[in-house]
């Protein structure tokens, strides 16, 4: 198992957790919508430490938006796996053709 199937275990079990005792689980409280706004927050905060050229802050602003994105998975019962599973899919294609196959769908 990687890091991030361990987080993502992690994650799914402080779903049903009291919201007093972890911010994982206080965060999924407040619903898919307010996950998705943390992440963007973290999404973005990453975009300015790598415009700036901090590899420290870059490196820990990185990992704070994994978190996020598994924690807004989690708040849509979106699987790693399953992302896993897609990345897979695109594997040896070229990216300009995987989306134009998508804009074509």
């Amino acid at each position: 198992m990687s890091i991030l199937d361990d987080l993502a275990a992690t994650i799914a079990a402080r779903k049903g957790a009291d919201p007093e005792s972890s911010w994982t689980a206080k965060l999924l409280s407040k619903g898919p919508e307010k996950c998705a706004e943390k992440f963007g927050e973290e999404a973005v905060e990453a975009i300015i430490e790598a415009v700036k050229g901090d590899r420290a802050r870059l490196t820990s602003e990185a990992a704070d938006v994994l978190y996020h994105l598994l924690v807004m998975l989690a708040a849509r019962d979106v699987a790693l796996d399953d992302v896993l599973a897609e990345l897979a899919r695109r594997q040896g294609t070229s990216g300009i053709a995987e989306k134009a196959a998508r804009d074509r769908g």
